[in-house]
């Protein structure tokens, strides 16, 4: 499948608003992560690696597409999870089960072990264990998903005056910055708490058409609201856009109350990323039943 820009019928006539509909482009490797493991499943079969090896969290989209990625693709799959309480929990968690039916095997660390997954000694331990692998971040962000992303943006989206795109470890945003014209600017909606993405984002990028948005995190990574869930539902009521409520439904939200404080100048030609995600509304939905909290609608 490919991706394709998608007009969103607004009321304000002062702006021309679309979102690129990267979430179609692969049922469980969508958005950004097709983007992001493209050069990296190429490299390691140059590499002849039989194994791809990363890091994720219980909801996370990353883990799942490289699962789904390594199935399609020939390679050995393991997972290192953050959170040893999950071990004997994964047919409640809809993400590392798809994962595990895949063909994943997983690791399942302390938090504290976790935060040495950037670690020398740790990557040794899990090379005695678990023999040669290919390694990829979590989050898939290097050198090589960076340049993924930089194929999101076409030739036709040089009418955008405005780029929009949610960010988690920065590896999306980066590509988007290199391969935008110099008359456009690119805006960052964290879903993280702090502002620490800044200089992440620097060590990829020279460009300096972009600024972040670090208001938009409705409490910090994976934290949701009843007033997010419910915009997120009246969205896909108004729009037929499902969005998903860690990274594009913030982002959305985020560039609509700009564009209501009329932060954006009239006559702005403004696209949004749409970076997929939306396997994780069945786990969030479970989080939130347990909670008594109102859920997101689901799709399919």
């Amino acid at each position: 499948m490919e991706s394709y820009n998608q007009k969103i019928e607004i009321e304000n006539p002062d702006y021309s608003l679309y979102i690129k509909r990267e979430d179609l482009l692969h049922p469980y490797i969508s958005g950004n992560k097709f983007r992001k493991l493209k050069y990296n499943l190429a490299q390691a079969k140059n590499e002849n690696k039989p194994t791809l090896l990363t890091f994720g969290g219980a909801f996370s989209n990353h883990i799942l597409a490289v699962a789904a990625a390594g199935k399609e693709n020939g390679f050995k799959t393991i997972g290192v999870i953050r959170g040893d309480e999950l071990r004997d929990k994964i047919t409640e968690n809809p993400t590392l089960q798809k994962a595990q039916d895949f063909g994943m095997v997983f690791e399942f660390v302390s938090r504290e072990v976790y935060s040495q997954k950037s670690n020398c000694d740790f990557i040794l331990k899990l090379e005695e264990k678990f023999g040669d692998f290919y390694l990829l971040p979590e989050g898939g962000t290097n050198d090589l998903a960076i340049k993924g992303c930089e194929e999101i943006l076409t030739e036709s989206d040089g009418i955008f005056d405005y780029i929009c795109c949610a960010i988690g470890t920065g590896g999306t945003i980066s590509g988007i910055i290199n391969c935008s014209k110099s008359s456009q600017q690119v805006l960052g909606f964290p879903a993280l708490k702090g502002d620490f993405l800044r200089e992440d984002i620097r060590k990829f990028v020279q460009n300096q058409n972009w600024e972040l948005f670090t208001e938009y995190h409705f409490g910090g990574y994976a934290k949701v609201t009843t007033e997010l869930v419910q915009f997120i539902n009246n969205f896909y009521q108004t729009h037929q856009i499902p969005l998903d409520p860690i990274y594009t439904g913030k982002m959305v939200y985020g560039v609509l109350d700009l564009m209501e404080k009329e932060w954006f100048p009239k006559g702005s030609k403004i696209l949004l990323i749409h970076t997929g995600g939306l396997q994780g509304i069945k786990g969030m939905n479970r989080l939130l039943k347990q909670k008594n909290q109102i859920e997101i609608k689901t799709y399919d």
